[in-house]
């Protein structure tokens, strides 16, 4: 027997469907497409739908870990894609390791965003997409989905353009290499297996390996990189600088990763038992993705390293030429084999992330476990996509340097706008019951969304007055910081009064008891041992109930309004990342 939530919130049983797609059993709750319900099939393991781990030893329970690990994984390494590998190759040759800072900060970024993906993704079992329209109505839909295929779109024609240049390197032109590349990212998907699937991203990802002997070959200096953890601005702090740093923002946390993790661990069939493990999950991944970025960083830092290269970035095919001429073969061919691969996963990924979401908007099925004519709409929107950004690519080499760098930037502008909806997800009791966010959680997702709207803001002001001087700019972060402060404090306090106004409603309806005793009440009966049993035993049962039983919430006037100036703030900021793009293209 399994647990559902219905329609009232209340848990009811219901016989399990059996694990293929073409299960007789439909799922209940907010689960849509039958084939997102079954064992847990994945590349190093699975596990029978209604496993737990009572009574597991430990080699059992590092099995079943490792049948989870996937969506973590895939997604964080799918971040150092062909504009990762650009991004932080540009950072490393024109500023050396001075700019290793900003990725420990956003570390915490990676795993606040992700890890409320994870629980919306297991408890809901919907895309982030289907949530969005279903919870905030089309019009907000709209402009969530409508930023995601716009910027998917731009991000897969850098993930050809990486295949065009790594394949350069090895002496395959351009209108071979790219249809190929469209070919096979396509077989790797179209084989209506999740398994098979995801067994080859691992394939892939395995070959990120040479990272290390990349980093290794060009004579680090551990004292070198170590400086780097320092902030710093090199060359003060101006709006190419700014861009760079939006860049690494955007490539490192970007908005595809948001719907591609949630709808892939909907996809691999992971319920609230294994949320668990997919925190581990994402913890492994974003050890990966972190080593990497500092390995290629190096890479252009110490391989290019008083040369005449030093500090003139191009594109990533011109990082492959130079390491090839100033540190041998081996080590450009690693370079270029590293974005060929980084090229690859990313664009996977990214493609997958869309239509999924196309899937999720549509209603129709999207799944990996699908044959092609079970499933025709979620492929051919992947083909589509992969045709158009393939042709795309085929633009002046010059243009697509720069719209590799701009497409990053663009990501990190928008990433606040998605992040506010991610919040106001994960707050909805009515989606996530006992799985909303803490206050805790709360705090660190609104010091996220704020520091990135402070550094839009940056680049903003950076890109209008060029000759604003540094000092100005760190002026203009205090100030954005102490409006922040006072603001999340107002918010608070703002909080506390509502519970405490839900507390005195409580005590009045049960005959007018004292608030404060109504408070204690739960405390005192329970010792916080038997709370955080019986607080996880609901969890790992609890399943959104099906959404459209389900009340959509209400946006207050001042709500509204600050998501209204949100987007249009983000729309001009936008258009400024646009116009620096244009600036340098004409140099």
């Amino acid at each position: 027997m399994a647990f559902f939530a219905n329609g009232s919130g209340r848990r009811t049983s219901t016989v399990a469907a059996p694990a293929g797609p073409m299960a007789d059993t439909q799922p209940t709750g907010a689960v849509m497409d039958s084939a997102h319900v079954g064992d847990i099939v994945g590349a190093l393991g699975s596990i029978g739908q209604h496993d737990t781990l009572e009574g597991r030893s430990r080699l059992q329970r590092f099995r079943m870990l490792l049948a989870v690990i996937g969506p973590g994984l895939i997604v964080m390494v799918g971040d150092n894609d062909a504009g990762g590998v650009a991004t932080y190759a540009q950072a490393g040759q024109n500023y050396g390791m001075a700019l290793v800072w900003t990725l420990v900060l956003l570390v915490p970024v990676l795993y606040v965003n992700q890890e409320m993906v994870v629980r919306l993704g297991a408890v809901a079992g919907v895309g982030h997409a289907r949530l969005i329209f279903d919870r905030f109505g089309k019009f907000w839909g709209a402009f969530s989905v409508g930023d995601l295929f716009l910027v998917n779109a731009l991000t897969i024609v850098t993930e050809f353009i990486g295949v065009s240049m790594a394949l350069n390197y090895f002496g395959l032109p351009k209108g071979i290499a790219v249809p190929l590349a469209a070919v096979l990212l396509f077989a790797m998907v179209a084989g209506g297996s999740f398994q098979r699937w995801e067994r080859f991203l691992f394939g892939l990802i395995a070959l990120n390996i040479v990272i290390f002997p990349l980093a290794f070959l060009v004579h680090p200096k551990a004292s070198q990189i170590a400086h780097g953890f320092l902030p710093s601005f090199p060359g003060g702090l101006n709006s190419t600088l700014l861009l760079l740093i939006v860049a690494i923002v955007g490539t490192t946390v970007a908005p595809w990763q948001l719907f591609f993790q949630q709808s892939n661990i909907v996809d691999k069939r992971i319920t609230p038992r294994w949320i668990r493990y997919e925190r581990i999950d994402l913890w492994v991944g974003i050890v990966v993705v972190m080593l990497g970025a500092v390995a290629i960083m190096a890479a252009t830092t110490f391989g290019l390293a008083g040369t005449g290269a030093a500090g003139k970035f191009t594109d990533a095919g011109a990082v492959a030429e130079a390491l090839h001429d100033h540190m041998g073969t081996t080590v450009g061919a690693l370079f270029a084999l590293l974005l060929l691969d980084a090229s690859l996963i990313g664009a996977n990924a990214v493609g997958l992330a869309t239509t999924y979401a196309l899937g999720d908007t549509l209603g129709k099925r999207h799944s990996l476990h699908w044959k092609i004519t079970e499933a025709p709409l979620f492929y051919a929107g992947y083909a589509a996509l992969l045709a158009v950004a393939a042709a795309v690519s085929f633009s002046p080499d010059h243009v697509l340097g720069l719209l590799t760098q701009g497409v990053q930037a663009l990501a990190g502008v928008l990433l606040p706008s998605a992040t506010v909806f991610l919040v106001l997800l994960c707050n909805d009791r009515a989606v996530l019951g006992p799985w909303v966010n803490t206050v805790k959680q709360n705090i660190a997702a609104g010091v996220i969304v704020w520091s990135l709207v402070l550094l839009s803001l940056a680049l903003t002001a950076a890109t209008f007055f060029p000759g604003i001087t540094t000092g100005t700019l760190e002026l203009g972060f205090g100030v954005g910081a102490l409006i922040g402060v006072l603001g999340g404090a107002g918010m608070l306090i703002a909080w506390q009064r509502n519970r405490r106004q839900a507390t005195e409603r409580t005590a009045k309806e049960f005959g007018n008891l004292d608030p404060d005793q109504v408070e204690e009440l739960d405390a005192t009966s329970l010792n916080r041992a038997e709370r955080k049993a019986i607080l996880q035993a609901d969890r790992d049962t609890w399943r959104t109930p099906a959404l459209d039983t389900l009340e959509r919430p209400v946006f207050s006037p001042a709500r509204t309004a600050g998501m209204l100036a949100l987007r249009g703030y983000l729309l001009v900021a936008v258009i400024l990342v646009g116009v620096k793009v244009v600036q340098a293209i004409g140099g």
